[in-house]
């Protein structure tokens, strides 16, 4: 069993030493030992939203580092086996803290509720934001639909041409020479 709570009080700090914001902590795979698990921490740079490969590196090894300190420490993290994932959220983000919710305001999102409300557990259509700790959402036939966000078990962006238009790339170096690359390997 892992303390997600407690892993995300030792990586939010790790994240900020290094000027990033902390997206989330889960824990994937199954807890009964039979698969792969994983400890997933997905952060950003405010700046773009995103993460390079190598600040994906520096946050895993500070992140790691930690972890290993505690333990030696003897305190147990994560009990069993596990391997550690740090990424980048992604155009198609979760949307995990209010300000998420603000940001992505006038985007297409799915929301997952914990429980149905007015017979539906599943939201999917345009964000509208977030005020105070109601999250707005117009259901695909317009209507707004509010819900607490402690109702929400989960929630993200859906990919479409908008948010690709939105969302653009951190560093585009070295594209031209990949695809060129691409349509010589392909003579």
């Amino acid at each position: 069993m892992a303390d997600l709570a407690r892993l995300k009080e030792i990586a939010e700090p790790e994240a900020a030493a290094l000027g990033f914001d902390l997206v989330r902590v889960i824990m994937t795979g199954s807890e009964a030992g039979d698969g792969e698990r994983a400890l997933q921490i997905m952060a950003e740079d405010p700046a773009t939203g995103q993460l390079l490969i190598e600040q994906c590196a520096a946050l895993s090894r500070a992140v790691s580092d930690r972890i290993d300190a505690l333990e030696e420490a003897g305190e147990e993290l994560v009990e069993g086996n596990y391997h550690l994932e740090v990424s980048s959220p992604g155009i198609d983000r979760p949307l995990t803290r209010p300000k998420d919710f603000a940001q992505w305001a006038g985007h297409e999102a799915k929301i997952s509720l914990v429980e149905k409300i007015d017979g539906q557990r599943n939201i999917r259509g345009m964000l509208a934001g977030i005020e105070g700790d109601l999250v707005t959402i117009e259901d695909r036939n317009g209507k707004p639909v509010t819900v607490p966000l402690d109702a929400i078990h989960s929630a993200k962006l859906i990919l479409t041409d908008a948010l690709i238009a939105a969302t653009r790339p951190i560093d585009t170096t070295g594209a031209d020479e990949i695809n060129e690359e691409e349509e010589k390997a392909d003579d």
